[in-house]
């Protein structure tokens, strides 16, 4: 048994030298260098931030450990948008809508379909609680169609928009079914989301940090999220730039937003997938897409109304065939409460058509 739990230096560091960077770059002006510097820098300070709420979350336990960590990438994804929608102003109108949108195609095709690649791969078959993940599936197959969906369809204001009672009870039934899963989920049916020991004398157990280490990766969390949400607002215009350059479509780069943010979350899943713990992987990925939605709808819909800015919610045609297409074939993945190679494959390929359909409308 460890008795040791202590914060790897690169964790304290990374926080540290981006926010030097960012200073540095408010008083002097750099070239095409010093961007790649501050990625280089979002990316770690990222991964600090994710490290720090694993951190709380090996303190608290399972199934809050993994909500912990949910909701500080959904916390990311949220700063984020909001800063780059009140410095754009009417032209990120449909920026919400193109990193939830993402961030939820790259969770259910690909970091579970990566994570039942590599666990089918290695261990055959996989085995899960169904009644968590049903849980799961049903709440976030309601709220993205609701958010996602209907705003195609609703005839009080042209295009794919809700007028403002429409937005407001959207943000609210968001927060409802957000709020009731979280419930579920930590409170009434706990044991559904609890991961079986498979093998628990092939793994060293480690106690939780102390309350020193917690408190201290609790300050440091903070500050990582802060350094993102600047560091990503300060590259924004280069990625944009890159996209045009490119000749892509603009909601390319809500891909790119989605894929930085939830980076680490798909390696904190992908390591629990090569320990056969399938139930921590799911948690983790479908806890992170139905805060994605359920959280940042709401705070989008605040800013919305508060400074006026219209924003696009309704996705189109493409989008929603391959958003239901994607809630089917995951439903079907884990109706049987095991999983092979094939379903990790399957998804993996509507990943791919995802990504090629968005560069290639």
């Amino acid at each position: 048994m460890k008795s040791k739990f202590s914060l790897p230096l690169w964790s304290m560091v990374s926080p540290v030298i981006a926010w030097v960077l960012y200073y540095l770059n408010t008083f002097f002006e750099f070239g095409g260098a010093y961007e790649m510097l501050l990625a280089v820098a979002l990316i770690s300070v990222v991964l600090a931030a994710v490290h720090h709420a694993e951190v709380i979350a090996h303190r608290v336990g399972e199934p809050a450990g993994t909500l912990v960590l949910a909701v500080a990438i959904t916390i990311i994804e949220v700063a984020l948008i909001v800063s780059l929608m009140l410095a754009g102003g009417a032209e990120t109108a449909a920026l919400a809508r193109d990193t939830v949108f993402a961030a939820i195609m790259i969770i259910l095709t690909g970091i579970i379909g990566l994570c039942l690649l590599v666990g089918g791969f290695k261990y055959q078959e996989q085995h899960f609680g169904r009644f968590g993940v049903s849980a799961a599936l049903v709440t976030l197959s309601a709220i993205s169609v609701l958010t996602l969906v209907l705003p195609n369809y609703t005839t009080s204001m042209p295009g794919p928009v809700y007028n403002t009672s429409q937005l407001i009870f959207v943000a609210v039934i968001s927060l409802v079914l957000y709020g009731t899963f979280v419930m579920v989920q930590t409170v009434r049916h706990r044991a559904y989301f609890l991961p079986e020991d498979i093998d628990t004398k092939s793994e060293i157990h480690v106690d939780p940090p102390t309350n020193k280490v917690t408190t201290l990766s609790t300050v440091l969390l903070l500050v990582c999220l802060v350094a993102v949400v600047l560091l990503a607002k300060m590259l924004a215009p280069t990625i944009e730039k890159g996209v045009v350059d490119l000749g892509a479509p603009e909601s390319l780069v809500g891909v790119i937003v989605a894929a930085v943010i939830l980076l680490p979350e798909g390696m904190a899943a992908l390591r629990a997938a090569k320990k056969n713990k399938l139930q921590i992987s799911l948690n983790l990925a479908l806890g992170s897409a139905l805060a994605s939605i359920g959280l940042t709808i709401p705070v989008v819909a605040v800013v919305s109304i508060v400074t006026g800015l219209n924003i696009t919610l309704g996705i189109d045609t493409k989008s929603t065939l391959l958003l239901i297409l994607s809630l089917f074939t995951v439903v079907l993945t884990f109706g049987t409460g095991r999983t092979t190679i094939m379903q990790g494959v399957v998804l993996l390929v509507l990943f791919a058509v995802y990504l090629f359909t968005t560069i290639v409308p």
